[in-house]
């Protein structure tokens, strides 16, 4: 068998089933692969070594996938590496080739695909000692694990996304809030706990925080005025139904489920449902609060006017350490450039 120098590639996607998948059809190859599953992983990564490829969702939570591109293309430790980028998004494989990505593979991915490109970047042929009878076993293996990940990501995503659009058929402003307060939370947590990025329940917990909101009678859930101390009551049990909904839901069992149940507690301990305060509160919901009160400031309301950006700032600062986590507004001022970039980018067309 013909020697050659063990190739590495780094695979920066949050999506752990398919990584799985790339693992195994790289390291059929012999190729060495290194999962990284947000840009804080991938940075750490390429502390430790230099890949020979990069493989970059341009999809990641949170983060700009054509801006990491760019980075990466200004630093001198990988200006030169190959980046394969993949998104589901013709117009964004444009901007990252742009950006300097040297490939765009559109999703759902073959891999086998991703494993020539990889090879052509990488500058290797395929091995010669691979007959039909090893091309045949690596696309089962492949193929298998391309079912698995289809029949498992399908059925849990239908069932949260029949949960959301229930949601968002009694609230016309629920999916836009949804998305910005998904991109607010996400970039606070890259700045305050970067680790629970590796959580992939996260993420739903974000989008469906409010699911529980099915369960509120019309009458209350879109009541224009003030309500009443009852209604409040009413309303206020929405974390707690939510929890419920989809406590049983693969997905959200983790930090996600933390977010549905406690992010209406306050730093002092005069929230709902549990009162907690302080750090007893988990820290997903500490950073999603605060999301979810800035997007709800800066937010049209069927009775007032929606706060100036500015304005938000400023009142999240005033509640710092009674309603909020002081280090969670701290974190506010520290990326307010790309949460008011998400700000402005949701804005309606004239607004």
């Amino acid at each position: 068998m013909p020697h050659r120098r063990l190739i590495r590639v780094l695979v920066v996607d949050d999506d752990l089933l398919l990584c799985e998948m790339f693992r195994v059809a790289l390291e059929l190859e012999g190729m060495q692969v290194v999962e990284a599953h947000h840009v804080i992983e991938a940075e750490r990564s390429l502390v430790d070594a230099v890949p020979d490829v990069i493989v970059l969702d341009i999809g990641l939570p949170g983060v700009d996938g054509v801006f990491y591109c760019e980075r990466l293309r200004e630093s001198p430790r990988t200006k030169r590496v190959p980046i394969v980028a993949i998104s589901g998004s013709e117009d964004a494989g444009r901007q990252a080739v742009a950006a300097g990505a040297n490939a765009f593979l559109h999703k759902p991915l073959e891999p086998l695909m991703l494993l020539s490109t990889v090879q052509r970047l990488a500058g290797i042929a395929p091995l010669e000692h691979h007959d039909a009878s090893g091309a045949g076993e690596l696309r089962r293996l492949i193929d298998i694990g391309e079912r698995q990940h289809d029949l498992l990501t399908g059925a849990y995503r239908q069932t949260l996304e029949a949960l959301a659009d229930a949601l968002e058929s009694r609230d016309s402003g629920t999916s836009a809030h949804s998305h910005r307060v998904t991109a607010y939370a996400t970039r606070l947590t890259l700045e305050i706990a970067p680790s629970l990025l590796d959580d992939p329940t996260l993420e739903w917990g974000f989008l469906l925080h409010d699911v529980g909101k099915i369960g509120i009678p019309d009458r209350v859930l879109l009541k224009p005025g003030a309500l009443t101390d009852a209604e409040r009551r009413c309303i206020e049990q929405h974390t707690v139904i939510g929890e419920r909904l989809v406590g049983h839901v693969p997905l959200l069992q983790g930090a996600g489920l933390d977010v549905v149940r406690s992010h209406h507690e306050r730093w002092d301990g005069d929230g709902y449902p549990d009162a907690t305060a302080a750090a007893n509160t988990p820290v997903a919901a500490r950073i999603f609060s605060v999301a979810d009160a800035l997007d709800a400031m800066t937010d049209r309301r069927p009775y007032r006017k929606p706060f100036s950006w500015d304005e938000a700032l400023t009142t999240l600062i005033e509640a710092r350490a009674t309603q909020f986590d002081p280090d969670v507004v701290t974190a506010v001022a520290a990326c307010e450039p790309d949460l008011h970039h998400t700000y402005l980018s949701e804005l309606p067309i004239g607004a």
